[in-house]
Order: C-alpha cells, then sequence, then structure tokens
C-alpha cells in the first residue's frame, strides 16, 4: 500500500478510531497505544483489496482492544483502591452532543467497566457507532446471530445500570456551580441542597495519591468528607471549570501544581456521582483537548 494513501486513510479516520479504543478500554494511554498498533498493521494492507477502509480499521483496532482489555483485567486486580477511567479533556462541543457526551461520560465508562470485553466491545460498536452486525461479527470474530445475542443481553445489562436521566449541558454546568459556590463557602447546607441523597463519591489515588479506598455513598457522608477535609485545606487550592468526557467538571490545582480532576453526573439538577481522579499516570488526557468523533 502507499504509504500516503495509508497515511490519508488513517488520518482520517483517527478520531473514530481513538474514540472507539478509549470507550473499549477506558484509557488514553493504551488506546494510543492500540492505534500505534492499528497504524502498523494498516500500514501492510494492500489498499486495493479493502473494499470499505472504515470498517477495515475498526476491526483492526476492535481486535488489538480485545488483546490489550486482558492487560488490563490483570493490572485492576492489584491495583490499589477504587478504579475509575482515565479523565479526558475534551472540547465544549462535545457536550453538546448529547449522544457523544453519555457515550463517554465517566458514569457510562464505568457501567462498560461490569461487561465482559466480548459484550463490551459489542456494545460500544452497536450502541455508540451503529456498526452493523456483520460487520461486529467479523470483528469480534463471531457469528452475526451471536453477535445479536450479545448485543441484546449486554443492552439489557447497561439499560439496568446507565444513568436514570440525562440533563442538559447548560443545566449540568448551573449543578456544578452550585456545588463549586457551597464547597468554597463551607457551608453543609447548601452542599446538602445540592447533592443527590444517594450521591457516590469516588477517588482514584492509584496507591500513589491520598483518596479514599472505597466508594462513599450518601449526601451526609459526602458533605462531611468534602466540607471536613477539603474545605478545611483550602489555603493553597484552586478551582477551574474544565470540560472533562464530554460533561463540566472541576480542575483541581494544589499548591500551584496540578492535582486532579473531578467529574461529575447530574440527575434531577443534582450531583448523582462525583469521581476524582488524583493518578498521575492516568492524567495524560487532560493536558491538551482530546478530539472524539462517533462517525
Amino acid at each position: 500500500m502507499s504509504t500516503d494513501l495509508a497515511t490519508a486513510a488513517f488520518v482520517a479516520h483517527r478520531n473514530l478510531l481513538f474514540t472507539v479504543a478509549y470507550e473499549m478500554l477506558g484509557s488514553a494511554a493504551d488506546a494510543e497505544d492500540v492505534l500505534q498498533e492499528a497504524w502498523l498493521r494498516w500500514a501492510r494492507v494492500d489498499l486495493a483489496q479493502v473494499r470499505d477502509q472504515r470498517a477495515y480499521l475498526v476491526r483492526i483496532v476492535t481486535r488489538q482492544s480485545l488483546n490489550r482489555l486482558r492487560t488490563l483485567a490483570r493490572r485492576k486486580e492489584s491495583y490499589v483502591g477504587a478504579w475509575l477511567p482515565e479523565p479526558l479533556l475534551t472540547t465544549p462541543d462535545v457536550a453538546e452532543n448529547a449522544e457523544l457526551a453519555e457515550s463517554v461520560s465517566m458514569a457510562l465508562m464505568l457501567v462498560l467497566e461490569t461487561l465482559s470485553p466480548t459484550e463490551r466491545a459489542v456494545f460500544v460498536l452497536r450502541e455508540v457507532f451503529d456498526i452493523g452486525y456483520d460487520e461486529i461479527a467479523s470483528a469480534v470474530e463471531k457469528t452475526p446471530a451471536a453477535v445479536r445475542q450479545i448485543a441484546h443481553r449486554a443492552r439489557q445489562h447497561v439499560e439496568a445500570r446507565r444513568p436514570r436521566a440525562t440533563v442538559s449541558a447548560r443545566e449540568a454546568r448551573a449543578a456544578l456551580e452550585s456545588f463549586q459556590a457551597a464547597v468554597m463557602a463551607g457551608d453543609p447546607q447548601r452542599l446538602l441542597d445540592v447533592l443527590a441523597p444517594d450521591v457516590v463519591y469516588m477517588a482514584d489515588g492509584g496507591g500513589v495519591k491520598k483518596a479514599a479506598l472505597r466508594p462513599i455513598i450518601g449526601a451526609e457522608k459526602v458533605a462531611r468528607l468534602l466540607i471536613g477535609g477539603i474545605a478545611t485545606s483550602m489555603a493553597g487550592v484552586a478551582v477551574r471549570p474544565v470540560f472533562v468526557n464530554g460533561g463540566p467538571a472541576l480542575a483541581i490545582d494544589v499548591d500551584g501544581a496540578f492535582d486532579g480532576v473531578i467529574a461529575f453526573t447530574v440527575e434531577n439538577a443534582r450531583i448523582a456521582g462525583m469521581y476524582y481522579v488524583r493518578n498521575p499516570a492516568k492524567l495524560s488526557g487532560v493536558e491538551a483537548e482530546v478530539a472524539l468523533a462517533v462517525r
């Protein structure tokens, strides 16, 4: 294959391929590695024999991602504390694309973690990228009939666990602004007013940074943690709004150094989920905006 033609085709679909790999892996660094491996394989393909370049590239990325999921599974078994997906710094326009924003949200990415590797691949390719069953079957090396069954099972599993309601980007920003004001003021009641009764707080320090080892559930417990732990040490802490995984989030700086990001799930104008990623090894995806695509 001509290197120029191969490069042009790969670049044309790169944002889509990265999004596929990231949604399958939950890791920006691993998604980039998959794309490197995919490029090496794509560069050896005879372009004249490829009927659909997009489908062929998605198939390569899917297979490489499935292989890498096995490595990730071993890493997670020995991981210290809660494991969260690597956050991505996304452009504000991603938040306006409800389909894309939900597909990369922290809440949905955590639900995808509960699927088997093949279920995750099938769900992502079918539900997010609207890829046909025959193409998916080729990518995961199953029959189309088997893929339909897997897709049905995965869809039921995700629907039972995904966030109960979606809100607009404007509503999410408003809830986040109220949350930030309550924390900065150190006002427990204002904080309780903006937290959902069953709010879940998760922190990922990877054993490198201090973080709660298990999820904290319930508005009063989360409020006590925030007011008692964060608000009492606000000296040297700066908070700035960013867009992470398609939604409003907060970047945290401590003593002038970047400490991590907190992504949020908002339901019914209240914060239902908080995901604080502090592990330095997981923050490469927030150094610069990442372009995503579903088509």
